[in-house]
């Protein structure tokens, strides 16, 4: 992974046929992180929203993002911060950008872990979803929020 003006340039494989084993651990939810995020920058619909909030800001939001990362995944107790808050804070926020960030995160989750570890980080994700969704729009998602079962390849 490199970064380049604070943007990083990984993104997801989707050409590998391998089955994550291991379950999260800080270098793990590093790379996820950092993944993601390339991704999130990439998309049309959700880049310009994150880039009009961070531009300039990436390289210590990315950190702060491992950081709350870590805290839910490993109990590392590494983040303190207003989520609920700073996202309400964010213009343009549409039901189509939450329906777009889960089906990434569940895409990047799967890739890199074994199936219950990518359930639990799902599910962490999908809770934080519904929350910013209900405080956008007074309502719950159209959109599942549900954790798809394991599609992989035997």
């Amino acid at each position: 992974m490199q970064a380049t003006n604070g943007r990083s340039t990984a993104t997801l494989d989707t050409t590998s046929s391998a089955v994550p084993t291991g379950v999260p651990n800080p270098d793990s939810i590093a790379q996820l992180v950092h993944g993601f995020y390339a991704d999130v920058r990439a998309d049309p619909l959700l880049g310009p929203v994150f880039e009009k909030a961070l531009h300039g800001q990436w390289d210590v939001h990315l950190q702060r993002l491992v950081d709350f990362w870590s805290t839910v995944a490993l109990g590392t107790r590494s983040f303190r911060g207003d989520v609920f808050g700073k996202h309400m804070a964010l213009d343009g926020v549409t039901p189509a950008h939450f329906a777009a960030w889960v089906r990434l995160w569940q895409l990047h989750t799967t890739r890199l872990f074994a199936p219950e570890a990518a359930q639990q980080l799902q599910l962490a994700a999908h809770g934080i979803a519904r929350n910013l969704f209900r405080g956008y729009f007074g309502e719950a998602p159209s959109f599942s929020t549900d954790v798809a079962p394991d599609t992989r390849a035997p």
